[in-house]
């Protein structure tokens, strides 16, 4: 591996001009193709294998005019104090702006509340439902303009309007934030290498990087039905990987120059030695990415796929742009040590004989690991309590800012029908093999009234085929509550007995369930999951470091740092620790799918600092120093260079807590916190601190599985092998008689 990534590496070197012309050239294809792609619109959502899907599915086979997929809007009206909704002047503006409401040209239905008689008891609280044709993403401007124009005009009758539903959904933003965290990456950059020009060479390559992998997601998104998340995630892990990747490549180049190697040939051991660790990290965040293939839902499988395609891109830009891009910088990157006179050069040459940083820290650990080891599992410990607190859950309009009008119709029509109006249930019952479907739909019904936590249950009629109809079930309690989820289980409890009793099959869908469902299947697949990506990322790390101990310690270091963050993200976005510094508007329930999200990505990117840090310790005990003084060598030459790419990496992350989306905000929360408590606390202290107990036996391998596994020379022990080859020549030249 060391061998080939070497002589790769001294190749983009050499045909430097080739091999940044074939990135450019792929960059203007992917820019000009997303240009030029269709605009894709809301990504479908769905769960195979699971009831809410099945009855999903069905009905859109046995009523295909349905446009089940089509945005809703919920206009919610409230009387002024003291007066109702069925008074004379109210119910003409509510009727002016149901007749507004139809006119759109994507307006498939409206509903008067008059006449299907959805007002409140107290008579204070009316709603009107709008259905269109087209998804909420994919509503034309001019629909939604309507929507708001015929609500404020009910305002001005005197009415106070608000309206929920998804046709008002907008593309999420990321905000300013993001844009802090690149700058962010940029001065820990130029403060760890001293020079723009090397600081300058990681974030050009990850923004090529990024642009040609986001422009690739943009050309295939309406084929593959991307959505705008998938597109934020990858930029969000190829930012981060790809100035990583570039950091340590650039950070080893300058290391070689120190030791007095020409340009070219620092190059490409550079390459062959941080870029064999490189290929290793790349791969583990690849597996743990596509891994989520696993959990077997679409929209999950394509956000990780899109990601480690981006991650493939870094890969790939460090191991040939990188050195193509140091050939073109000459004598203006320096070597290690030496920094640009603007930037401190005289006061660096001062400090030049001191130990740095990591090797102090690394003697400290070594001399006390016992004591680092304590603080290290205590203080992650500690920040994992709240995750035993974790409440999962998928959100609605129930958990946006009281400041939407989303919100405030969530709120209105909680207090006029009850909490469980904003999560009805959807009852598909399938009636075909029923010898009287009308029957068989009354049965259906009364069993369902019979249950607990029920308000109101009400059938549509059968459809055109008469083989089938829907129940709207009104539960008792709100949509995310164990009550609701409970009678959910209580009704496909009843299934087995209505189909033995009339021969109909009930299915429970609608998007409480769905919820349910969504959540029950990441809690069932985490588990394999999870043994899948360790297992197979375990195997890897085996190869790379020719060690059992090292891999299942790093292993149990990634379990602590993911349950501190997982405790971390309960803190503040269920519990409102620091909610108000972060931006958090409203405390709720944490994503579903944040567990299983954070378990692959956090591990894949986890092992990039294990990799990073630890080759450079396994390269010193190879080259035959003690265990101990190869802790502290591994960290002399790694340390600055692996807290720089955690500082970026959380910098990167944590630029995207400024997004409107509350998924990408908590997604960028935990990530960054995720990195800071396996990078600072589980790589830099607990890590060494074992290794230190363990000494010899760290790197401890059955002789039986030292010759059964593949030599990866990680460690560039076959460059130095070549070294001692050109020597050896060398000296038969000089010893040649003339």
């Amino acid at each position: 591996m060391a061998t080939f990534l070497y002589k790769l590496g001294r190749l983009a070197f050499r045909r430097r001009h080739f091999v940044a012309l074939i990135w450019v050239a792929l960059l203007t294809l992917a820019g000009v193709g997303a240009a030029s792609a269709p605009a894709a619109g809301t990504s479908s959502f769905s769960i195979p294998g699971t009831e809410a899907q099945k009855a999903f599915d069905l009905l859109e086979q046995r009523n295909p005019g349905m446009s089940a997929d089509g945005a809703t809007a919920r206009v919610v009206f409230k009387a002024p104090s003291g007066e109702k909704m069925k008074d004379a002047e109210n119910k003409a503006t509510v009727e002016k702006a149901v007749e507004a409401l139809g006119d759109g040209s994507e307006v498939t239905s409206v509903t008067d509340p008059y006449e299907s008689k959805s007002i409140s008891k107290d008579g204070t609280i009316a709603y009107t439902q709008v259905s269109y044709k087209v998804s909420g993403m994919e509503l034309q401007d001019s629909s939604k303009e309507a929507l708001e124009d015929a609500a404020q005009e009910a305002r001005a009758g005197g009415l106070t309007v608000e309206i929920g539903g998804d046709a008002l959904q907008a593309v999420p933003e990321t905000g300013s934030t993001e844009i802090i965290g690149i700058a962010v990456a940029a001065v820990v950059l130029v403060i760890t290498f001293g020079s723009l020009i090397s600081a300058g060479l990681p974030l050009l390559t990850a923004l090529i990087g990024v642009g040609i992998g986001i422009s690739t997601i943009t050309v295939l998104a309406k084929a593959l039905d991307l959505g705008s998340t998938t597109s934020t995630l990858a930029m969000m892990i190829g930012l981060a990987v790809g100035i990583d990747y570039a950091l340590f490549i650039v950070s080893r180049y300058r290391a070689e120059l120190a030791e007095g190697r020409e340009r070219e040939e620092a190059a490409g051991r550079a390459v062959g030695t941080a870029g064999s660790a490189v290929v290793f990290a790349g791969l583990t965040v690849v597996i743990a990415l596509v891994g989520l293939s696993v959990v077997n839902i679409p929209m999950l499988t394509k956000m990780g796929v899109a990601a480690a395609g981006t991650v493939v891109i870094a890969v790939l830009i460090a191991l040939t742009m990188i050195p193509a891009l140091l050939g073109f910088a000459g004598k203006r990157v320096q070597p290690a040590g030496k920094k640009s006179k603007l930037l401190g050069g005289a006061r660096a040459a001062k400090k030049a004989g001191r130990p740095n940083m990591g090797t102090r820290w690394a003697s400290f650990v070594v001399r006390r690991p016992v004591a680092v080891l304590l603080f290290g599992v205590v203080a992650l410990g500690a920040a994992a309590i709240p995750a035993t607190s974790l409440e999962l859950g998928l959100g609605d309009d129930g958990s946006q800012p009281t400041s939407t009008t989303q919100r405030r119709a969530y709120d209105t029509l909680s207090d006029g029908f009850g909490p469980g109006f904003n999560g009805p249930l959807m009852i598909v019952a399938d009636v075909k093999a029923s010898d009287d479907p009308e029957a068989a739909v009354t049965t259906v019904t009364d069993r369902i009234k019979g249950l607990d936590d029920v308000v109101s249950v009400t059938a549509s009629p059968l459809n055109e085929a008469g083989d089938t109809a829907t129940i709207n079930v009104i539960p008792d309690s709100k949509p995310s509550s164990i009550t609701t989820e409970d009678l959910v289980h209580a009704i496909r409890g009843e299934a087995g007995d209505i189909k033995a009793d009339t021969g109909a099959q009930v299915l429970v869908t609608g998007t409480t369930a769905m919820n349910i469902d969504f959540s029950q299947k990441l809690n069932d697949a985490l588990i394999p999951y999870l043994a899948l990506v360790v297992g197979l990322a375990f195997l890897l790390l085996i190869v790379v470091f020719r060690s059992i101990l090292v891999p299942l310690k790093a292993a149990l270091g990634f379990l602590l740092s993911v349950l501190a963050a997982l405790g971390a993200v309960v803190a503040v976005f269920q519990w409102g620790w620091f909610a108000g510094l972060l931006g958090v508007e409203e405390t709720g329930p944490i994503m579903s799918m944040m567990p299983i999200f954070m378990v692959g990505v956090v591990f894949g990117l986890a092992m990039d600092y294990e990799v990073f840090l630890v080759t450079r310790m396994r390269e010193a005990y190879v080259h035959g120093e003690r265990p101990n003084q190869a802790i502290v060598t591994g960290f002399n030459h790694g340390a600055r260079v692996v807290t720089a790419a955690a500082i970026i990496m959380m910098a990167v992350f944590g630029g995207f807590i400024g997004s409107t989306e509350s998924m990408i905000k908590m997604i960028g929360f935990g990530l960054a916190i995720a990195v800071f408590f396996d990078a600072f606390i589980v790589r830099m202290a607990i890590v060494p601190a074992v290794l230190a107990l363990l000494g010899k036996k760290a790197w401890w391998l059955p002789k039986w599985l030292d010759r059964v596994l593949p030599n990866v020379d990680v460690e560039g022990e076959g460059l130095r092998k070549l070294d001692e080859e050109r020597r050896g020549k060398d000296e038969d030249r000089e010893l040649a008689p003339v």
